[in-house]
């Protein structure tokens, strides 16, 4: 299964902790870092950019959970204010090398998938970017 899903059913990760995000909040960068550290609550010390994201989603060591999804719902609107497209790109790399290192980590081991509301924007965005998902 690949890192990144698109489904309407949520329920299909009932044995993960699922962290919903909500995609009308995530209109631009800034919307994700604030929505992602309140919901994965995340230490006082992140700092609202991309290196700290990368600490933050790579440790993780906070959550007792060991399989968890990052909902994204509402994905028509994640980051639609967003005025550079290469931010969006970013953060989605981000968010799928992420879910790769936990794939290969030999200690304190989580399972991390990004899952999306399934919509044609979703798609658009992953498929020009190039970047692999499901549909389930």
């Amino acid at each position: 299964m690949k890192h990144f899903i698109l489904t309407n059913n949520i329920e299909l990760f009932r044995e993960h902790s699922v962290i919903p995000l909500e995609g009308d909040k995530i209109l631009t960068q800034r919307g994700f870092y604030e929505e992602i550290a309140e919901s994965l609550e995340f230490p006082d010390y992140f700092g609202f950019n991309l290196d700290s994201l990368d600490e933050m989603l790579n440790d993780l060591s906070w959550l007792e959970d060991e399989k968890i999804v990052l909902y994204i719902q509402d994905s028509e609107n994640f980051l639609s204010k967003e005025r550079n497209p290469e931010k969006i790109v970013t953060i989605l790399d981000l968010l799928e090398s992420s879910c790769e290192e936990w794939q290969w980590a030999d200690e304190d081991k989580k399972e991390l998938k990004v899952v999306f509301n399934d919509s044609n924007r979703i798609r658009k965005i992953l498929e020009e970017a190039e970047i692999e998902y499901d549909v389930l």
